[in-house]
């Protein structure tokens, strides 16, 4: 058997339904420390003792979701925007891939592929490229 990569949660499933298996804790107590209904407890339990711990493991690790934007169109995307709209920010970006190529991506999702293409920065990452503050009346002057 291959390796099985599990998150804390699941771990702490396997370790708890481990107890009622052993006589250690009851349904009722596991139900109460997975948050979970005795039913929904149950259920694990059946599953737990017939195929072992990899079946706690939840099944859709690794795939991608159903809503996934492929890669070509955010290449697109991203070609259209660098060509067209390289100074617009990510809303106005958004509302013209809509309007002048029927291209509809959220405007959080043109946001998140300008920041990580480097076509836009946050105001916060912008304010951080300014000049150095002036000194002001009455200031100490610094020696060097």
């Amino acid at each position: 058997m291959g390796l099985v990569l599990m998150s804390e949660r699941e771990l702490h499933r396997i370790e708890v339904l481990s107890w009622v298996r052993d006589g250690t804790a009851s349904m009722a107590s596991a139900a109460v420390l997975l948050a979970l209904s005795p039913r929904q407890v149950q259920r694990l339990m059946v599953l737990f003792e017939a195929e072992g711990a990899p079946a706690l493991r939840h099944k859709a690790r690794g795939r991608r979701s159903n809503n996934h934007i492929r890669d070509g169109v955010r290449d697109y995307a991203l070609a259209l925007i660098r060509e067209n709209y390289a100074d617009f920010g990510p809303t106005l970006g958004a509302e013209k891939l809509a309007e002048r190529h029927a291209l509809k991506v959220s405007r959080e999702t043109v946001r998140h592929w300008m920041k990580e293409a480097g076509l836009w920065l946050s105001r916060a990452q912008r304010r951080r490229f300014h000049r150095p503050r002036l000194r002001r009346q009455g200031e100490a002057r610094t020696r060097f």
